[in-house]
């Protein structure tokens, strides 16, 4: 099963690259996350035509998440148990379901906009729960195919970032968004793509601005936690730099994770 996690960033401006991504690479199951529509806005009718089934969760123009799947999907959830809402909203960040018989979780973890901002408490929140429910899920089976990949706004090491300087004191590099992030290795999982692509300076995230692809001023923020039954399937990661060429692309690209049948 190949299994691929994209942040679209806006699926209506970009379905005809998701389509011919799929068609391209063979990708059975895609992640998608910041789709930035209402779920009667997303463009299903294109993803069907191509033999896939599509869950999608979203309510306005901000964040929502989708798994498209031509190998099942069923068991559709469209948040995690406990997931934390910001202010009176429990935000369309999360989306589960079972395809070939893996559990896969399509997240967008909060950006956490500024150090000290409500919104960065939220986003260590969100994690640390998301982190709960996770290791829960291998306490209750501990051969559970589960993976959780997706946006995940966290560069876990300096080298994930173009210049670590320029990211002193913003978040994504705080030694707290940081350890968030490792506190899923300590319950159980593997994040594959560090495992199988480990170069320094590999980036899934360009800025539209300064011209920060053309200058490979990227970050590394788009991962796979995989269950020690999933890790144990992984037979190649790719990371497809090439789709953030080109007119209309989305400013991060597709992270692709082979598991073997």
């Amino acid at each position: 099963m190949r299994l691929a996690t994209w942040n679209i960033n806006s699926v209506r401006a970009r379905v005809d690259r998701a389509v011919a991504f799929l068609e391209r690479t063979g990708t059975d199951v895609l992640a998608l996350q910041e789709t930035k529509c209402a779920d009667a806005q997303f463009p299903v009718a294109p993803f069907e035509a191509a033999g896939y089934e599509v869950a999608h969760v979203g309510v306005n123009q901000w964040n929502g998440v989708a798994v498209v799947s031509r190998v099942g999907l069923d068991d559709v959830e469209t948040s995690f148990p406990g997931q934390p809402a910001f202010g009176e909203q429990v935000e369309a960040r999360a989306l589960g379901a079972t395809c070939g018989g893996v559990r896969v979780w399509s997240l967008y973890v909060p950006h956490g906009r500024e150090v000290g901002d409500p919104h960065y408490t939220y986003k260590l929140r969100w994690l640390d729960e998301l982190r709960e429910r996770a290791a829960g899920w291998l306490a209750d089976d501990p051969g559970a195919q589960v993976a959780l990949v997706g946006d995940w706004n966290v560069a876990p090491l300096d080298t994930d970032v173009w210049d670590v300087a320029y990211f002193a004191g913003k978040t994504h590099v705080t030694p707290a968004e940081r350890d968030a992030f490792a506190a899923f290795g300590a319950a159980g999982y593997t994040e594959v793509t560090r495992e199988a692509l480990p170069a320094e300076h590999t980036y899934t995230y360009w800025d539209y601005q300064r011209l920060r692809f053309p200058r490979n001023e990227g970050m590394r923020i788009d991962f796979a936690y995989l269950s020690p039954a999933a890790r144990a399937r992984v037979t190649g990661v790719t990371i497809d730099r090439d789709e953030r060429k080109g007119k209309g692309a989305s400013d991060h690209v597709p992270v692709v994770v082979d598991l073997e049948d």
